[in-house]
């Protein structure tokens, strides 16, 4: 009778223990994310809930933001840290190599499925594109941010860093690159633009568009791009603590060689914000042609839109093309492509690869 008792018992227990084996299973078979926080909108307050252009960024550490979040620990098993807590504008390209030592060491990691980087939005298309160029994994990294502080009514973010998470904790999202998720859209680190200086849509891909959308929390792809990254990139800072000094110029009307003089002997490579296809006035010619020793000279075009062609006056003057990338994206590959090589025809080649 006792058997029968005892094994009556243990029946009860195991089924009672089910739902918790199920729970147990269930978390197991989620993604591991990590997010790695730097800052930014996203974690901003301001003084009302209607103010969302004064307000103080990065206030909010990421344990504060994820205990307010809904829903997250139902898409993956996430793990945080608060790597900075700055507003994007203050960051260095000392924080970019930190920030891609770190991302690989994390990546490195087979329990780690794939990172989320919260970001200012202010420069997150050249830290996307850094980390695309510099990350050694084809596994998920996806910047996100907020154009919204979090105090704001109709706040973005929370949002923006579920579909992040979405994405980084989808397979499909392996082998495409850094992305940068933002309003319901899915955007390739290269091509990706921050169009307005308040909407929610200020993210764009320009001339390609995003690349794939979340909705409902259904993430789904249409393109991807061919350029190199990541896996693919000869880019390694692994040994790096510094990156070549590399300066922009913007040309406009009546600009003069003023800063350009200045500037010239205080840097490894400058690049121009051209008018048009990446045209330079006859001032800025000038002083080219009667200057001996230059650092490595790159047009691209404060249009923001298009490739900037190869034109033969500037090519004997052995300036390069940064073909469609912004000034400030073809900064950031100029600087990496003067850690490995001076060589002005491999330099045009990374432009046409990356």
């Amino acid at each position: 009778m006792e058997k029968i008792i005892i094994a009556a018992m243990c029946s009860v227990y195991l089924l009672l223990l089910r739902p918790f084996r199920a729970i147990a299973e269930t978390e197991s078979k989620l993604p591991n994310i990590h997010i790695v926080a730097t800052g930014g909108t996203i974690a901003g307050l301001a003084k009302s809930a209607t103010e969302t252009s004064d307000y103080n960024p990065a206030l909010l550490s990421i344990n504060t933001i994820l205990e307010n979040a809904v829903g997250f620990n139902t898409i993956a098993n996430i793990n945080s840290e608060q790597f900075s807590q700055l507003d994007s504008t203050d960051m260095t390209t000392n924080d970019l190599l930190a920030l891609t030592k770190r991302i690989n060491k994390l990546l490195s990691d087979d329990s780690v499925d794939g990172v989320v980087v919260t970001h200012g939005t202010d420069t997150m298309e050249e830290t996307a594109y850094f980390l695309n160029l510099t990350v050694k994994s084809n596994k998920p990294v996806v910047l996100v941010g907020s154009m919204r502080p979090a105090s704001a009514i109709s706040a973005d973010g929370p949002l923006n860093l579920y579909n992040a998470i979405l994405i980084a904790a989808n397979k499909v999202s392996c082998d495409k690159g850094v992305l940068i998720a933002m309003n319901d859209g899915i955007y390739a680190a290269r091509d990706v633009r921050k169009t307005s200086t308040h909407k929610t849509n200020a993210f764009q891909g320009t001339e390609y568009g995003c690349i794939g959308t979340v909705q409902s929390g259904v993430v789904r792809y249409y393109y991807n791009s061919i350029k190199k990254h990541t896996i693919e990139s000869c880019f390694d800072i692994d040994d790096l603590n510094e990156l070549p000094k590399v300066e922009i110029i913007y040309e406009y009307i009546g600009s003069s060689d003023t800063l350009l003089s200045n500037i010239v002997r205080n840097c490894e490579g400058i690049v121009f914000a051209g008018n048009g296809n990446g045209n330079l006035n006859k001032d800025t010619e000038s002083f080219i042609k009667s200057t001996e020793s230059l650092p490595v000279l790159v047009r691209s075009s404060k249009t923001l839109s298009g490739a900037v062609q190869q034109i033969e006056k500037y090519k004997s003057l052995g300036i390069l093309t940064a073909d469609d990338l912004t000034p400030q994206k073809a900064r950031i590959l100029l600087m990496l492509a003067l850690t490995k090589t001076n060589n002005l025809i491999e330099i045009q080649d990374f432009f046409n690869e990356y």
